[in-house]
This record gives structure tokens, C-alpha cells and sequence, in this order.
């Protein structure tokens, strides 16, 4: 499983024109799953997310996480992500779980999510999505459940 990580001070998404969710200061979570993810992958990255400290405190050092700062978390499904583009100029996506498996993998993540007390905002899987963001600083990590 990779996620990709933005801190934003906004972040929204839009589909067929129509803004379909929004979130305040927080964390833009683009979400890759692949053909042999689980649960405890799953598991693993909302504990990482969750906790992980990209927040400046009052002395301007990333110290506080998005649970810390009351923030919320907007998370997009991203198949994109297991994308390899290694070989020629197309990227294959071979790696990247078939979409029925990965959306139950999806929804899992996000209640994980929910789990920790954050207000989760998300995408529409399988849906074109205009994705729009105010990156902070910019500050943006990729993380791995491998």
C-alpha cells in the first residue's frame, strides 16, 4: 500500500463540476493499493498518518500530528500509485489490486481512519475527480506499508 501526503490548509474534490467534499487545515492522503495488500497494511499507514508529526509547534519544528492539531484528513483512492513505470513509456499497472478488492481495502482504511477520532473526508472511488489543494510549506511524504 503507498500513500502519498500533502499537509494542506485546504484541500477539495470535485466530480461532473460539483464540489463533493472539502476539508480545512490538515492532510491530503492519496491512497495506492496493491495486488497483495491486507488489512494490517491498511493498518499500519492510518497509525503512521495519524500520528506522524508534520505540524510545527511554536517553535517552528514539525512536532505535532494531525490528531495534535485537531486537523482533518482527505483521503483519495489513487491506483496511479502502483503504477510502474520502469519499462517503455507507459506505466503498467500489474501491480495495482483489482478495483472490487480494493475499494472493500479502501473503505477499511478510511473507518481506520475515522478510528482515531479525525474527521475524514473522501473521494468517490473509481470516479474522475478534480482533486484542488493549497499544499503548506510544501510538505508532502510518501510512505510505504513494505
Amino acid at each position: 500500500m503507498i500513500a502519498l501526503i500533502q499537509r494542506v490548509s485546504k484541500a477539495s474534490v470535485d466530480i461532473n463540476e460539483k464540489k463533493y467534499s472539502e476539508i480545512g487545515k490538515g492532510l491530503l492522503v492519496f491512497l495506492g493499493i496493491e495486488r497483495n495488500d491486507q488489512s494490517k497494511d491498511a493498518d499500519y499507514l492510518a497509525n503512521k498518518i495519524v500520528n506522524m508529526r508534520v505540524f510545527e509547534d511554536d517553535a517552528g519544528k514539525m512536532n505535532l500530528s494531525v490528531k495534535d492539531i485537531k486537523g482533518e484528513i482527505m483521503i483519495v483512492s489513487e491506483f496511479t500509485l502502483a503504477g510502474d513505470c520502469r519499462k517503455g513509456l507507459r506505466p503498467s499497472f500489474e501491480k495495482a489490486m483489482p478495483p472490487q478488492e480494493a475499494e472493500n481495502l479502501y473503505r477499511y482504511f478510511i473507518e481506520k481512519v475515522k478510528g482515531y477520532g479525525i474527521n475524514v473526508k473522501e473521494g468517490l472511488f473509481r470516479s474522475f475527480m478534480k482533486v484542488n489543494l493549497t499544499n503548506e510549506g510544501p510538505v508532502t511524504f510518501i510512505l510505504s506499508s513494505r
